[in-house]
């Protein structure tokens, strides 16, 4: 009896373990990427990425609204002084893209943006 209620035990172990990692799958986390805005500048201006990398870009804003925006990922986001935004996107294929301020900061706000560079 003892054997059974040991292997028992073991059988259920190991599909608790099984269970556990299962909804893991063998997706990568997103990396994130922290970009900070202040009047005309993001930091950092240029981000290497991976084609088909899923990332988050993670956004913070020091001194006025400022707005968030890659045309060619489809996404943007207004960014308010003091808050963290989390903003999703995956890179596409190989190439330059360019994000930049689309909320008017003041003057300056015309060379407020960066590129993405995808391998």
């Amino acid at each position: 009896m003892v054997g059974r209620r040991t292997a028992l035990g073991w059988m259920l172990g190991l599909g608790a373990a099984m269970l556990a990692g299962a909804g893991r799958g063998d997706a990568a986390e997103p990396r994130v990427i922290r970009i900070h805005a202040r009047k005309f500048v993001f930091t950092p201006n240029r981000i290497p990425l991976r084609a088909g990398e899923a990332v988050i870009f993670e956004l913070t804003a020091q001194d006025v609204i400022m707005g968030f925006s890659v045309p060619d990922f489809d996404v943007r986001a207004d960014v308010p002084p003091g808050v963290t935004v989390r903003l999703p996107a995956t890179a596409r294929g190989s190439g330059s893209y360019g994000f930049l301020c689309d909320i008017f900061c003041g003057s300056g706000h015309e060379t407020m943006n960066g590129v993405i560079e995808v391998t």
